[in-house]
């Protein structure tokens, strides 16, 4: 069954390019069209197309330079692209797939592969959307959270930098700093199902209150684990509150055990708490905190040295100055 939608059309050759569009509107489709690379790529920010189609020759911004862009830009690396290259062009399909492409046509286009290329391109679409508009769910429980406590506001827009920032200087994959990034947002996302009276509570924790604060990490990862995009990110949810020395929770995780981005959210989270105003006491200079955390990862919390390493990145201004 055919999906309809926009579909993005690039090709320096009008007679193909007026071919593609008609065959993509008698399908039903809403068509733009681009002669050159680098109107491909402001038309693919402004249109937000459901589906993009690059010749892959084409002068200027070949179609696989392109694709890279797209594929490496924030707004448009989800949005599907197909390039279309000579039949038996190998070369270019490698290329094509380095770059991110999604999938290929060969020349001349055979009317029925377009539409169907086109449409499974666009049903691909359709399902990033639904998983990124659930993923801004969980974000936005995320705020909500924060939004409780009005002593946390901004905390995780500044732990999403200073744990992006520690990962980049410790060489992690782009993958790790997106986990890192929406980690930073979700760590306390269990505290969603704890009490107001015991989440805002300023005095020590009882028992029975301390055991039910200590479930959010487990109530979080259960709630992570409902989203399968989010798999990158339950190990943060659950173990952002392990101790290098065992006595942590919810899992008492001893040493290298501890997942490597949840104790880079540990310790960025801790250094917040410590130079933010609290409600029990104002926000410490920053090399107080630095002796802080040093004393504690001493103590058995956490490795001294990647402590160490954050607090370099933060004196160097890169935690501050990092997206």
């Amino acid at each position: 069954m055919s999906i309809n939608g926009k579909v993005l059309v690039a090709d320096d050759y009008e007679p193909t390019l007026l071919g593609l569009s008609a065959l993509l509107e008698a399908a039903g489709h809403t068509v733009v069209t681009a002669q050159n690379g680098t109107d491909a790529l402001r038309l693919a920010a402004s249109e937000r197309p459901d589906a993009v189609l690059l010749d892959v020759v084409m002068p200027g911004l070949t179609g696989t330079q392109v694709c890279a862009e797209l594929k490496q830009a924030p707004d448009t690396r989800f949005t599907p692209v197909v390039l279309i290259s000579g039949s038996g062009d190998r070369q270019s399909r490698v290329a094509g797939r380095e770059a991110g492409a999604d999938d290929f046509l060969n020349k001349p286009v055979d009317v029925d592969e377009l539409g169907a290329r086109v449409s499974s391109a666009i049903r691909l679409k359709r399902l990033t959307d639904e998983l990124e508009s659930a993923e801004t769910l969980f974000l936005t429980l995320g705020r909500i959270v924060e939004a409780r406590d009005p002593s946390t506001e901004g905390h995780c827009e500044r732990l999403a930098r200073y744990a992006t920032a520690l990962g980049a200087a410790l060489g992690l994959p782009q993958r790790d700093l997106d986990a890192l990034h929406r980690g930073a947002f979700l760590h306390d996302i269990g505290k969603i199902a704890i009490p107001d009276r015991i989440l805002l509570s300023r005095g020590r924790l009882d028992g029975c209150d301390l055991a039910l604060m200590q479930r959010h990490p487990v109530i979080g990862d259960e709630l992570c684990a409902t989203l399968r995009s989010l798999e990158a990110v339950r190990p943060i949810v659950r173990h952002h509150h392990e101790r290098l020395d065992g006595t942590g929770y919810p899992d008492g995780l001893r040493g290298e055990d501890i997942p490597l981005l949840a104790r880079i959210v540990r310790i960025v989270d801790v250094f917040d708490a410590l130079t933010t105003d609290r409600p029990y006491r104002e926000a410490l200079p920053s090399g107080v905190a630095y002796r802080m955390l040093l004393e504690e990862a001493r103590s058995g919390w956490c490795s001294p040295d990647l402590v160490q390493q954050f607090i370099d990145v933060h004196r160097s201004g890169l935690a501050i100055a990092s997206a």
